[in-house]
């Protein structure tokens, strides 16, 4: 049986999407699915309507506790439990979960600019497989269990990017695939042509040459993370009709990164 890690960007879904609709028929043809999902700008816009500033260091947003809190009630909430409801309205069968759920995840706040913001992540894939093997589809939202450092004990959460926590779990779990669904069609070279195939070394080299930028440079790390233990790792257009069964059948663009 196939198991899919499946990154789902927030600004890919919309009314026209059928990502969810993909999902359902996807886990119908017996494929095991762990859904990993972001939703930056419906955090930055809760942000804006709450009055609270937000700002970003190398695409890592910056993260106070206020900030955290509004991030874990709108991720770990609002937009997981959306997702998981479309999932079970289309016919799917769904659990939502956060990083701190099961001891999904656990990061270290290692950079203290970055606030209450984990990285150094540990995956326990148990909760995980447990899920898989009852028939459900997993949805993470990437709020993790925190070891904090220093003093403070105002929270035991900690923000994570969605990106990373991917390709963590991609490769606790061996997937099969790591599929990041984006807003793009995939990468480009620094002459803006379409990449359809890289080895890691190349990958690495779009990050060092700075021809990778901004929220792809994190979505490039993941790939390379998973690609431990992970065959291939693949960027694909998640606002394409059907992107996700087509890239099943093998009839996806994109660009793919494999040894």
């Amino acid at each position: 049986m196939n198991t899919l890690a499946i990154k789902i960007g927030g600004s890919t879904l919309g009314s026209a999407d059928t990502t969810v609709e993909d999902l359902v028929a996807l886990q119908k043809r017996g494929v095991s699915l762990v859904v990993i999902h972001g939703g930056g700008n419906t955090v930055s816009d809760w942000l804006t309507r709450l009055g609270i500033s937000t700002s970003f260091v190398k695409g890592l947003r910056v993260t106070d506790l206020e900030t955290l809190k509004v991030v874990t009630a709108v991720l770990a909430g609002l937009v997981n439990k959306e997702l998981v409801s479309a999932i079970w309205r289309s016919g799917g069968k769904a659990v939502g979960l956060s990083g701190a759920d099961g001891g999904l995840i656990l990061a270290r706040n290692k950079t203290h600019a970055l606030g209450y913001t984990g990285e150094e992540i540990k995956v326990n894939v148990a909760v995980i497989e447990i899920l898989l093997k009852a028939g459900y589809m997993p949805v993470i939202a990437p709020v993790s269990l925190g070891l904090l450092e220093g003093a403070d004990k105002d929270t035991n959460l900690l923000n994570v990017n969605g990106d990373t926590a991917a390709g963590e779990i991609a490769a606790a779990l061996k997937a099969d695939k790591l599929i990041f669904l984006t807003d793009v069609p995939g990468l480009y070279d620094n002459s803006k042509k379409p990449i359809h195939k890289l080895s890691p070394q190349g990958a690495r080299e779009m990050i060092e040459l700075g021809v990778a930028s901004g929220g792809m440079v994190a979505k490039i790390e993941a790939c390379l993370l998973a690609l431990t233990k992970v065959p291939v790792a693949r960027v694909i257009d998640g606002r394409a009709r059907h992107a996700l069964l087509n890239e099943f059948e093998g009839k996806g663009d994109g660009t793919t990164i494999s040894w």
